[in-house]
């Protein structure tokens, strides 16, 4: 049970050095991940190869991330945008259509959040798209950076609690190869549990407004919509950023230059599952070629620095001087998602998911008791590991062991899909708290607390709700 041990462990070391010691984050994770690799080195990797080997790879692979790029690209266009008055036009023009409503950033991040999950469903693209905007504009409203940052990553779950996500075909691909399950039967049970999700984020958001007194914006502040169009117009093209990869990955554009490319004709690899089972490998498709997470900051770099190109330096020299003062904020982010990763890959060569399964499959408790394990058991798989790779590790024997304990198979594989969804509110590895902190420019660690309490305990609660029947679907 080293992986077992080694995740308490990294867990443990973070909160000690950051919250007894009062350290920044990027040290904690670093000494977590300093933790993690001590397993490794003296216990060994669970296919008894090169632990230093093993701590290699982990730490390029963790370079290598999207995610990690991701981070740091928002973290500079967030700084780029302050340099220029782009941003302010469009907050203007949605103070004018929204600024009457109490809280009214905070709605639109939140549904948004739920509209883009259920059509992109990757929670680092859905927390980069929404966040890109909403951020600033809640920022702007009166709204605390973190509490900004909390709410986006906070709503990327909903990713997953849509259906069809990759996650969710994981999961179910894996049920049908073992017959307990065809792949439609979910298709309802996690659309209504979805909703539940969503709901459950309005009203949150009701209550976070109301409890840090948020009001509308006084009707002083607001530009007529008129004079804010006329003015402000160009700003409304930073949707297209958001727009354009995601036309050329999803719907019938996408599919149009699938054909045309031929992206559909080459196959990935199988699909492993932690029992042994392999899912029939799958072709290719747009978003595998066109990640939004990457495409979305880099063309809103491009188009702010066309947008603002009056604003902004025209000499190197001046560059150099906006590079190096937008420098310190790369340096904990940057550090923090490189540590997570590592320490998430290292954490898989130690054998987690299959130690994990192990403790799974030996559950035999009523429904409330066993959704109650399994839910825990798979928020903590999701702190290190993304929703997809939770399912393929545990997902079929968590689905069967609530189904088991008479669950209904297409219940208990929404409400499984419901606990990894977490992966997103889950510090202090989850990718999308990083995004959301590199558009707010807030420290990461600020969010921990808040997202842990307002969204990943609720949505355990919410999880188990739908398996023993409290919530319907």
């Amino acid at each position: 049970m080293a992986g077992v041990w080694a995740l308490l462990a990294f867990v443990a070391v973070i909160i000690v050095w950051n919250a007894v010691f009062k350290r920044n984050i990027g040290e904690a994770m670093i000494l977590g991940f300093v933790a993690v690799c001590g397993f490794a080195v003296f216990g060994g990797t669970e296919d008894g190869g090169s632990a230093w080997s093993a701590i290699e790879h982990a730490v390029v692979d963790s370079m290598q991330e999207e995610v990690t790029f991701a981070g740091l690209a928002f973290v500079f266009m967030s700084y780029l945008l302050a340099k220029t008055p782009v941003l302010d036009k469009l907050i203007d023009l949605l103070n004018s259509v929204l600024g009457r409503l109490r809280g009214g950033p905070v709605y639109t991040a939140t549904v948004a959040g739920g509209i883009f999950g259920a059509i992109a469903h990757v929670g680092a693209a859905v927390t980069a798209a929404v966040g890109s905007v909403t951020v600033p504009w809640m920022k702007r409203s009166g709204v605390k950076p973190e509490l900004a940052a909390t709410v986006v990553a906070g709503g990327a779950g909903m990713g997953v609690t849509f259906p069809f996500s990759a996650t969710m075909f994981i999961l179910v691909g894996g049920l049908a190869a073992q017959g307990i399950m065809q792949a439609d039967e979910i298709v309802k049970p996690l659309a209504i549990a979805g909703l539940w999700c969503l709901g459950y984020r309005i009203v949150l958001s009701w209550f976070l407004i109301r409890r840090n007194g948020i009001e509308p914006i006084a009707e002083s502040d607001r530009i007529p919509f008129g004079r804010s169009l006329r003015s402000g117009w160009t700003s409304l093209l930073l949707f297209l950023p958001i727009l354009v990869p995601l036309l050329l990955t999803r719907g019938p554009v996408a599919e149009a230059l699938g054909t045309y490319s031929g992206v559909g004709e080459a196959l990935k690899k199988p699909v492993a599952l932690a029992d042994g089972t392999k899912l029939p490998a799958q072709p290719y498709s747009m978003p595998d070629v066109i990640s939004l997470i990457t495409w979305i900051p880099v063309l809103m770099i491009a188009l702010v620095l066309f947008l603002g190109r009056k604003h902004l330096p025209r000499t190197a020299s001046g560059w150099w001087s906006v590079i190096g003062k937008a420098a310190p904020s790369f340096g904990v982010i940057g550090i923090t998602i490189v540590a997570a990763f590592s320490a998430s890959n290292v954490l898989a060569d130690l054998g987690l998911a299959g130690q994990l399964e192990t403790v799974l499959s030996g559950l035999d408790a009523p429904a409330w008791i066993m959704a109650i394990a399994i839910g825990v058991i798979i928020v903590a798989i999701a702190i290190p590991l993304t929703a997809s790779a939770t399912m393929a590790a545990v997902g079929p024997v968590a689905v069967a062991a609530l189904a088991g304990a008479g669950v209904p198979a297409p219940i208990a594989a929404a409400a499984v899909l419901i606990f990894a969804s977490t992966e997103g509110a889950s510090p202090p590895s989850g990718a999308p708290i990083y995004v959301a902190a590199g558009i707010a420019r807030v420290d990461p660690v600020k969010t921990f607390l808040p997202l842990l309490k307002y969204y990943c305990l609720p949505i355990l609660a919410l999880g188990v709700g739908i398996a023993v029947g409290v919530l319907p679907v």
